[in-house]
């Protein structure tokens, strides 16, 4: 599995945004998708990477680990 900032660097803002969706093909191609361009048209479905810039980035929140890294 690659690391975020190695996905950030090559994707762009898609990689930590609640709307980037990361589609692999069955042959093992990479591509990433807005969900947010299926309510607002002013978004790309599959943007252009690396996306720099854009008016729909919502930054994913990553809860953090419970103390011994399980469940309680």
């Amino acid at each position: 599995m690659r690391s975020v900032s190695s996905a950030r660097e090559r994707v762009g803002l898609c990689a930590e945004c609640v709307h980037g969706r990361r589609i692999v093909s069955a042959k093992g191609s990479e591509f990433w998708r807005c969900a947010k361009s299926e309510t607002d048209p002013r978004f790309p479905k599959y943007p252009r990477l690396p996306v720099l810039a854009c008016d729909g980035y919502e930054k994913t929140v990553r809860q953090p680990l419970s103390p011994g890294g399980g469940e309680d």
